[in-house]
């Protein structure tokens, strides 16, 4: 090869030598275009849906509502005003936050405690499942409102009123989904375990369990919720105690302080999203890759 060639050969090359390869160039725009698409996916839609309900939201205070009857709905704008930037009233409601919060997760906790135990008899006997079931189906179709003069008498009308309340509200998802989840390993993979003459313990602790994870956290995370809703309940008829968001929410109606109720009700909708992603993120710590590749082997 002359000495011609050659460097007409390497003034050729030397794009791709020393300097970066288009396809790898292109792979990596292509990366960071579908990372925006699937951020601008996620982010976009609850974004123009918010500016659609604020401006809704506007639509009513100022073009539905007259001056006089405009305390039934503050503008937004009001509410953050005097709802959020206002210390005193925020922290009030913070306060009130927090007091519902420990009840929740009192409740919650001990409803997981009761779920787990009843689940896992009712999973080893069909008998004490026909026994136990009609009793829990009855509890959970009770109404609250029939048995507060009865919560009332044996509990008196503080906190330990409101956790109860928090615990018949939320005890019922979470039998039902751990029950289900128990009974739904293979039958194949019980008569493994039936054929290695394994324990019940091993059974359940091996094969019953893991299976069943899935369904638990589902339940746990309808629990979860429900257990804010039954704290905020549990205000409104047990005023004993710390003062906690529901009986800020009566306070605020029966005063017709609409920023602060308006405030109260959005720091509660929050609490119950909150402690729902929390336990989402728990349950995608736990099972998330293994759930994921199981569904997508099947």
């Amino acid at each position: 090869m002359s000495l011609q060639e050659s460097a007409e050969t390497g003034a050729i090359e030397s794009p791709f030598v020393g300097g970066a390869d288009p396809s790898t160039m292109n792979a990596g725009s292509m990366r960071l275009k579908s990372r925006g698409r699937v951020a601008a996916e996620t982010i976009l839609p609850p974004f123009v849906m918010g500016v659609i309900f604020i401006s809704f939201w506007y639509a009513v205070s100022y073009g539905v509502l007259d001056e006089r009857r405009r305390f039934l709905l503050r503008p937004p704008h009001q509410v953050l005003e005097v709802g959020f930037l206002d210390w005193n009233n925020f922290s009030e409601i913070l306060n009130g936050l927090l007091s519902s919060t420990k009840v929740a997760m009192i409740g919650l906790s001990i409803s997981i405690m009761i779920g787990f135990f009843l689940a896992t008899l009712m999973s080893q006997a069909k008998v004490v499942e026909r026994a136990i079931f009609p009793f829990m189906v009855t509890l959970q179709a009770i109404p609250i409102l029939a048995i507060v003069p009865l919560i009332s008498f044996w509990w008196g009308t503080g906190q330990r009123s409101r956790v109860v309340v928090c615990i018949i509200i939320s005890l019922f998802p979470i039998i039902v989904n751990t029950l289900f989840g128990l009974q739904s390993a293979e039958r194949g993979m019980h008569d493994l375990f039936t054929l290695h003459q394994a324990s019940r313990v091993t059974r359940l602790r091996k094969l019953m369990f893991p299976a069943a994870l899935p369904a638990i956290f589902a339940g746990l995370r309808i629990s979860a919720g429900l257990s804010v809703i039954g704290a905020i309940v549990g205000d409104f008829f047990f005023g004993l105690g710390d003062v906690g968001i529901g009986q800020l929410l009566r306070k605020y109606a029966n005063n017709l302080w609409g920023e602060q109720l308006l405030a109260a009700v959005i720091m509660s909708s929050a609490l119950g999203v909150t402690v729902f992603l929390i336990f989402g993120w728990i349950q995608n710590m736990a099972i998330g890759k293994w759930h994921d590749t199981a569904g997508g082997g099947a």
